[in-house]
């Protein structure tokens, strides 16, 4: 009796276990299991805010979820190197910033080489920022910004997402093109540095995701960074056209990465199914909204970019003494 039930369970369970098997992926067909989709900042800030929108856009087109880890710290150095690290099979995936690639392994020994140990996979897009004060400070423009420093030489401060990001470097840089002083307050995550300007403990800002804040009216605007201007706050000039930041090094973009030796077939396939996510209207909508100006890149265009802006960025740094 008990042998006859076990071969009737066998029996009627074989139907439903090949049946899933038919609806998932053949063995040695990537993906074969979830993907780990590596957030290197806290949540809340720009880079987490892109992972989810692609991790909810690439999950049906791979037919595996694609779970967002945050993995701060450092910069982005945490995240970027426990994803130099993992096993190369597509399984595990950064989305970087400029910062951790380009900035970061500039200023402390990281546990990776960006441009040996992580490969190029896609670009979500050039990143568009925003420089904003609180409004108790004051000033309406960045020339009333740069007199009121030159008033109070030591005053002025500027929160950035911590050493070695992008804001970090920005503010180093604004500072010296307009000549004053500005300390620099890092924190851990763009959102904290975000909310102490909100809150009055600090008084300015360079990222993108200062710009709701900007919008709703808890910051003021003063110009925005980008090739061009940004059309959701169309109303304010860039740097550039104020005459500066022409020849600042690099520029703001989100890309995904992958560990060496991921197989060129899966990088490919990766690139492929990214690209395509980037022209559905609801990403493009959401990406414009975090600051982003959506990119469909080749890897080998992403990896000529990271160079290039490795290398610049590493001048920049020296020259400003920012170590």
């Amino acid at each position: 009796m008990i042998r006859r039930r076990l071969l009737l369970g066998a029996a009627l369970a074989t139907p439903v276990l090949a049946g899933a098997h038919a609806q998932g992926h053949a063995h040695g067909e990537f993906p074969e299991r979830p993907i780990r989709y590596l957030c290197p900042f806290p949540p809340g800030a720009t880079n987490d805010n892109v992972s989810r929108t692609m991790s909810r856009a690439l999950s049906p087109r791979l037919g595996v979820p694609v779970v967002v880890e945050n993995k701060a710290g450092a910069g982005g150095a945490v995240g970027a190197r426990l994803v130099a690290e993992a096993k190369p099979d597509g399984h595990t995936l950064l989305n970087a910033s400029a910062g951790n690639l380009t900035i970061a392994p500039h200023l402390s020994a990281v546990g990776y080489d960006p441009l040996r140990d992580l490969l190029p996979v896609a670009l979500a897009g050039e990143a568009y920022s925003i420089v904003a004060v609180n409004p108790k400070l004051g000033v309406a423009s960045l020339a009333e910004l740069v007199a009121l420093a030159r008033r109070r030489p030591g005053f002025l401060n500027y929160a950035s997402a911590g050493i070695g990001s992008a804001g970090h470097l920005r503010g180093a840089l604004l500072a010296e093109a307009v000549g004053i002083e500005a300390v620099h307050v890092p924190f851990p995550g763009s959102a904290a540095a975000a909310t102490s300007v909100v809150a009055g403990d600090c008084h300015l800002t360079i990222d993108p995701i200062a710009a709701p804040h900007v919008a709703e009216g808890r910051l003021r605007g003063l110009a925005t960074i980008g090739a061009d201007r940004w059309a959701a706050f169309a109303e304010l000039p860039t740097l550039a056209e104020l005459g500066i930041g022409r020849d600042w090094p690099g520029s703001g973009w989100f890309g995904l990465f992958a560990p060496r030796g991921t197989p060129a077939p899966v990088i490919a396939r990766l690139n492929r199914e990214f690209n395509a996510a980037l022209a559905e209207p609801e990403v493009d909508a959401a990406l414009r909204r975090f600051g982003l100006k959506p990119e469909p890149v080749s890897p080998g265009e992403l990896g000529r970019r990271t160079a290039s802006d490795h290398a610049a960025i590493g001048a920049a740094l020296r020259r400003l003494n920012i170590a």
